[in-house]
């Protein structure tokens, strides 16, 4: 299973989509890179494929950042999931 993982500006939340290949997590991926490479101020829809019913619909020119992952035990054995990492410059 593959995570992919969106931050949003100002906000201390991160939105979340699984699928079950890397191949549609990839494409995922892309297709979110693409739209905030675009410029063009328009809304993504995401829906996951772990808990069907789940989808979420964002601002392209509010995400921060987007990132990919393989969801394994071993990332939530150690009490750390993946994520982001931000330090606020001043």
């Amino acid at each position: 299973m593959f995570v992919i993982d969106v931050s949003l500006k100002n906000s201390p939340m991160m939105l979340s989509v699984q699928r079950k290949t890397e191949e549609d997590a990839k494409a995922l991926y892309q297709q979110i890179l693409e739209a905030l490479r675009s410029g063009n101020p328009t809304t993504l829809e995401m829906t996951c494929e772990q808990m069907t019913g789940k989808s979420v619909a964002m601002l392209v020119s509010e995400v921060a950042a987007v990132q990919m992952s393989e969801k394994s035990s071993t990332a939530t054995a150690s009490g750390r999931p993946p994520g982001f990492f931000m330090v606020a410059a001043e």
